[in-house]
């Protein structure tokens, strides 16, 4: 594991030293189809192949021959025995091919719909024409084309992107099936014990239904991408690349998973707002507030998703919506998240602040302070997805090389692991959920039946010190005068 780990650090930093180049298919199918229309342009106007032709015309770069020059100085060898014998104009879906003598070898430019044709713009695609005017095959009878000049001569570095995204892809496949998997836990949990239901359990049900459908979503988004190019590679011809059946299920994966991870950060936005409501406003009564912040949660990521698709559809409907090369149309996403990101990190600020003139009027040892300190941030960043915060200060179309793989890299590993830390956090390692799974199970054992009733709080003795004491007991978290069901 850790010799992986090393040599993806090693691939990262070495990446940081190039630039990489981001084609999208869609991009070069645009291309090869620009290429295929000048293509079948030039064989419907080009002269048919005469003696004439030939002795003007060069069949190994395409340009004027200069009057006087032998063929031979040209490249071209033809039989005189069969002058009348060539091989018929054709485009095989690589290069554009014009007609040539028997026996001859034909070159052509490479062609300008490669993604790397900037390095092999001055090379050239060969085709061999045989002596019975048929263009040669190989002996899987395919067409036999030497493209050696027009090859990308960076295929190691290549692997290594290749290598790194896979990697990546693994991890994140499995962070979020580790999510899930914690994530229907809780949900069970909390909603099963009937003591545990209340306000803030409540939030946390919507907080981990929205992460459970971020991580399904994303998951089967993935698998339709995956079909998609297995069905792209086993398609021969890339003017059938873009399916209209595949591509509806494209966008309604897309949208479905944009909706969820938009209200996956708005239900972490209510989190941050509960907590910071707790802390502060002195009558705060959480049945009032509840409806907002389901609306909040729910409802919010609509009104930015749904301008999204509609523009996504008229203005920038390629392939399966996974790229945005038009930023102003992602932007209509990004910035409703980037704004509750930020909201998120400046109650983050706060909260951090209350609990050190908390544990300073507590008047316990720097030491103590410090380390309670500490937990209780590092408690709170997975919990608020401030980490997020951090990643935006660097923009994605900023980065580039190893640094754009080493942002894509701690994003993924803490987003799709984020799930995990938020069910065991607000969930299976609080002591109320243990307490209660305790009582169920010698209440089992025991045979008797389990009763519970919703009861008033009594008013808290306190407010909350640290961030553990806002998930640990709702009764201390609570301001004065404030009534909800106890769990």
């Amino acid at each position: 594991m850790w010799s992986h780990l090393a040599a993806l650090v090693l691939l990262l930093l070495e990446e940081c030293h190039t630039q990489t180049v981001q084609d999208t298919v869609h991009d070069i199918v645009q291309a090869w189809e620009r290429y295929q229309e000048e293509c079948n342009e030039r064989m419907r106007t080009e002269p048919p192949l005469s003696v004439t032709h030939i002795r003007h015309t060069t069949l190994r770069y395409g340009i004027p021959n200069p009057v006087g020059m032998s063929r031979s100085a040209l490249g071209v060898k033809i039989d005189p025995g069969i002058p009348s014998v060539f091989c018929n104009r054709t485009f095989d879906l690589y290069a554009c091919w014009g007609d040539a003598p028997a026996n001859t070898t034909k070159a052509e430019p490479c062609p300008f719909y490669l993604p790397w044709h900037a390095k092999v713009k001055e090379g050239f695609v060969f085709r061999r024409c045989d002596t019975d005017g048929q263009w040669v095959r190989d002996d899987s009878n395919r067409s036999w084309l030497d493209l050696a000049q027009c090859e990308n001569h960076e295929p190691e570095q290549s692997q290594h992107k290749t290598w790194i995204l896979s990697q990546l892809r693994v991890m994140y496949s499995v962070g979020y099936g580790i999510s899930l998997a914690a994530l229907i836990v809780a949900v069970f949990i909390l909603t099963q014990l009937r003591r545990l239901r209340c306000t803030r359990n409540l939030i946390h049900c919507n907080l981990f239904v929205s992460f459970i459908l971020r991580a399904v979503s994303l998951l089967t988004r993935d698998a339709l991408l995956k079909q998609h190019s297995i069905m792209t590679q086993e398609e021969g011809d890339p003017a059938n690349f873009l399916r209209e059946r595949t591509l509806v299920g494209c966008h309604v994966a897309q949208s479905i998973t944009q909706y969820c991870v938009a209200a996956s950060y708005y239900w972490l936005l209510v989190e941050g707002l509960y907590l910071h409501n707790l802390l502060v406003v002195l009558s705060f009564s959480e049945e009032s507030v509840l409806p907002r912040y389901m609306l909040l949660g729910w409802g919010a990521p609509v009104l930015f998703v749904v301008p999204w698709v509609v523009v996504r559809q008229l203005y920038e409907n390629t392939e399966c919506w996974e790229r945005n090369d038009i930023r102003s149309h992602w932007w209509i996403i990004r910035s409703p998240i980037l704004l509750a990101v930020l909201i998120n990190f400046f109650i983050f600020l706060r909260i951090i602040r209350i609990l050190v003139l908390k544990l300073r009027a507590n008047q316990m040892r720097r030491s103590d302070r410090k380390y309670r300190l500490a937990k209780s941030t590092l408690t709170l960043i997975p919990l608020l997805g401030i980490h997020e915060a951090v990643f935006n200060l660097l923009p994605e179309e900023s980065a580039r090389g190893g640094v754009r793989y080493g942002k894509l890299g701690a994003e993924t590993l803490l987003s799709s692991f984020q799930g995990l830390l938020v069910a065991v956090l607000y969930c299976l390692c609080n002591k109320e959920v243990q307490a209660e799974l305790r009582r169920k199970l010698q209440g089992s054992l025991s045979g008797r039946g389990v009763s519970c009733t919703a009861r008033p709080l009594h008013p808290p003795h306190g407010r909350p010190q640290t961030a553990e004491d806002l998930m640990s007991d709702s009764s201390e978290a609570t301001p004065s005068g404030a009534r909800t069901s106890q769990c």
